[in-house]
């Protein structure tokens, strides 16, 4: 994959925590709304962008439009005094799906379906869940979002999503990009080749 050199800066921010995300479930398609914890990250995610950047107002922000990301960039905006809806929402920023697993732990995948759950521990990037999709195919999902990106943008998105940006852009090889932690209430903040935490 010859990696994408974003013209400017890019800020991800992964929406806030749901119950499902404490619980250890996969959500996936799943349109599973933040839990008080994530709705404080979300307005934690809003003091490190102001701090990150003072002209955020100037900023392109773009969401999933995932119940999610939707909350977690409304919270963000008024937090920031921001005018709520005035962003961008984009299919192709839904976080991965994985089938007919969501809903259930890895607990649950391993002892259920030990053989097709070892078949994605040898391969995470390019595995195909039942009724769901790679990390693969996600990354060829959201890459055309990146590369029509115009200035320095916020996206409010998915773990998955990130993961896939993070492998687009070269920052990690695309097999490394499925194993990375992805923080709630953190900025991943992507320049050239280069991601780092705010």
């Amino acid at each position: 994959m010859v990696p994408l050199q974003l013209p400017h800066r890019l800020i991800l921010v992964r929406h806030g925590e749901t119950d499902w995300n404490r619980e250890g479930r996969l959500q996936g398609g799943q349109d599973i709304p933040l839990n008080d914890l994530g709705r404080r990250q979300a307005a934690e995610a809003a003091g490190r962008l102001k701090a990150l950047e003072p002209a955020y107002a100037d900023l392109d922000y773009i969401a999933s439009p995932m119940q999610r990301a939707r909350e977690t960039i409304d919270i963000l905006r008024r937090e920031l005094a921001m005018p709520a809806g005035a962003y961008a929402l984009d299919e192709r920023l839904r976080e991965l799906t994985f089938g007919s697993w969501e809903g259930f732990t890895w607990r649950d995948i391993r002892k259920a379906e030990r053989a097709e759950a070892h078949l994605r521990e040898r391969d995470k990037w390019g595995y195909v869940p039942p009724g769901g999709e790679s990390y693969r195919m996600l990354a060829e999902r959201v890459r055309p979002v990146l590369e029509g990106l115009r200035r320095e943008t916020v996206i409010v998105s998915h773990g998955g999503v990130a993961r896939a940006v993070l492998a687009l852009v070269g920052a990690v090889k695309p097999r490394e990009a499925s194993m990375v932690e992805i923080w709630q209430g953190k900025l991943l903040v992507v320049s050239g080749n280069r991601a780092d935490w705010v």
